[in-house]
């Protein structure tokens, strides 16, 4: 409801932005059903080597399975049921980490862009999609009426799950945005970083890079 079918671009413009690394190994935070990873499979397929998804609910990664089974995508794609603050790769060991719409309900967030930074081999690329708000006041104004008030209702009516969209605009309107969550990235050793503001700013691609010289 928030993203209007949108999130599909959104994910395809992350998925643009992986590096062309032969032999590529992604990681990917928050899987979900695995959508990242099917995109990446689908449209990187010459250079990917493996991806894994990764995520806390046993349930959802059931589903990604059978999507990854269906698309033809087993030998390349995997799930693993882990924590985003506890992953279980060695270090620098992938050359793209990714997560959509995940590290706004980590209870560190800090550590968790620590930790992507700790797997990531050096010159690696980490790509983060989140929730934001529009710059321009005239948007933002409009956007955050539909936000705090009209969306909540379609979730009930629609869903049948009213809370769900309050919390989603409590925690998206709290969130770290722009340069503030840029400086995150930083603090946690990232360099190269740089921000995408997507369909009027309601959704934000965070890109950054782990130098050669750093270590976990």
């Amino acid at each position: 409801l928030l993203s209007m079918g949108t999130d599909r671009r959104w994910r395809a413009k992350l998925v643009a932005l992986l590096p062309d690394t032969p032999g590529l190994k992604l990681v990917d935070l928050a899987t979900g059903t695995g959508d990242v990873l099917l995109a990446a499979a689908r449209e990187r397929a010459k250079a990917l080597h493996v991806a894994v998804g990764t995520d806390l609910s046993g349930g959802m990664l059931s589903v990604g399975l059978e999507k990854i089974r269906a698309a033809g995508f087993s030998g390349s794609c995997f799930l693993t049921r882990g924590d985003a603050l506890h992953l279980p790769f060695p270090d620098c060991w992938a050359d793209a980490v990714t997560m959509a719409f995940g590290i706004r309900n980590t209870v560190d967030p800090p550590a968790v862009l620590r930790e992507m930074a700790r797997i990531l081999r050096p010159g690696g690329r980490a790509l983060i999609l989140e929730f934001s708000l529009p710059e321009h006041p005239l948007i933002r104004g409009g956007y955050l009426f539909y936000f705090r008030h009209m969306l909540p209702l379609l979730g009930g009516w629609i869903a049948g799950d009213t809370g769900a969209y309050r919390y989603l605009n409590r925690t998206v309107e709290s969130f770290p945005q722009g340069e503030t969550f840029i400086s995150l990235m930083a603090a946690a050793g990232f360099t190269r970083m740089r921000h995408i503001r997507l369909t009027f700013g309601i959704a934000s691609l965070y890109i950054g890079e782990k130098t050669e010289e750093q270590t976990a």
